[in-house]
């Protein structure tokens, strides 16, 4: 007898045709809801995945915001957890020949740009992401071109087709610095696709900014007004927010970062306790790496809330431990790029990446960035 899987109406923003009016609609998609194995199945399911990964030459790469079995087990067989480029970029320098990618669809496509010559595979090819669909390539190609004399900065939550669309790739943890070299070489930035994050950027660097208009469902929702009632329920804690939530909230952080970057200022900060405001698959993670503190998630719900996802992103829940197991078996649910999109979706990511290795390695990153009207 057939399993029949629950389906999740979620809701998302996505601009207007008349971009112009800087309004935005909102439109309806799905998310699966997969059951939760029991302990014995988990335990069958991770033994055969663990096999499978060995006969098949593959290697997992798994990002924050998924379940902790399937963290655990990405380390526990020699992947990583991480962002989605450090994801991508841990896959094209691994020996395996396969890729499983649990995450959502731009990550497994970012990961076949950069190893378009291995297979890449996820659980659920249908787990997507807010940013991505509030972002389609037609609408954002007819917005680029009524700003022709703007540099195109991309965040990476968005389609092959739009990065191809794009003039430089960003995540969260190096927008600022190359946003503000950009500025520095006197280019205007067209923005897309999360306002937050991009306004975040703007108020950082004072660059001339024209911003698409999308937001993460996840980071949307936290509340400056239940935040600060948080805050007096623990007056020690430290809050730490992703640059994807509102100004508001970002305004009450003790520390702004990527998911790395939350991770980094728990461990450095000195203090016991925490407020999180990203999504609570990162508290596995936090807690793993910090068992002597404590993590609180910041609140989505409550006066004036409407916790449409309830600090989990939807889609980033579809990857468990049973469809992992099925596509290894099986070789379903490949990622496809086509061969000339990903060619052209790598400039810009090959931009960052050189970008942010300059800085790594202390010499001037501002030289990698040409100057106006060079792009």
């Amino acid at each position: 007898m057939s399993t029949v899987i629950p389906i999740r109406d979620v809701e998302y923003q996505h601009p207007l045709a008349s971009i112009s009016a800087s309004a935005c609609d909102t439109r309806h998609t799905w998310a699966r809801v997969p059951p939760e194995p029991s302990q014995a199945e988990r335990a069958v399911l991770k033994d055969r995945i663990r096999r499978l990964l060995k006969e098949r030459n593959a290697v997992m790469v798994s990002h924050y915001y998924v379940h902790p079995d399937l963290q655990d087990l990405a380390e526990e067989t020699g992947g990583i957890v991480s962002d989605s480029l450090e994801m991508a970029r841990f896959g094209r320098d691994h020996p395996a020949r396969t890729l499983v990618v649990s995450g959502v669809r731009f990550m497994g496509e970012t990961a076949k740009i950069l190893s378009p010559e291995k297979r890449v595979l996820m659980p659920d090819l249908d787990a997507t992401c807010s940013l991505d669909l509030g972002c389609p390539v037609d609408e954002f190609s007819a917005f680029c071109d009524q700003h022709p004399d703007r540099t195109v900065v991309v965040y990476a939550n968005t389609s092959a087709a739009v990065k191809a669309r794009s003039d430089w790739l960003v995540t969260s943890s190096c927008a600022v610095d190359i946003v503000r070299a950009l500025k520095e070489k006197g280019q205007k930035i067209l923005w897309a696709p999360d306002k937050h994050l991009g306004s975040y950027i703007q108020r950082e660097t004072g660059a001339d900014m024209v911003l698409w208009n999308g937001s993460c469902i996840v980071h949307d929702e936290f509340k400056a007004f239940e935040l600060e009632a948080l805050k007096k329920q623990y007056p020690q804690a430290r809050v730490l927010v992703h640059p994807e939530s509102p100004a508001d909230v970002v305004a009450l952080a003790d520390a702004v970062g990527s998911t790395s970057g939350i991770l980094k200022a728990a461990h450095e900060m000195n203090a016991k306790e925490f407020i999180v405001a990203t999504d609570n698959g990162m508290m596995h993670k936090l807690r793993t790496l910090n068992p002597d503190k404590v993590f609180i998630e910041a609140p989505t719900a409550g006066n004036s809330a409407t916790c449409k996802s309830c600090a989990h992103c939807p889609w980033m829940a579809m990857n468990g431990l049973l469809g992992l197991a099925q596509v290894l078996d099986s070789g379903a649910n490949e990622v496809h790029v086509d061969p000339a999109l990903g060619l052209r979706a790598r400039v810009p990511i090959d931009r960052m990446l050189a970008f942010t290795a300059a800085l790594k390695t202390g010499h001037s990153a501002g030289s990698l960035v040409p100057d106006i009207g060079a792009v």
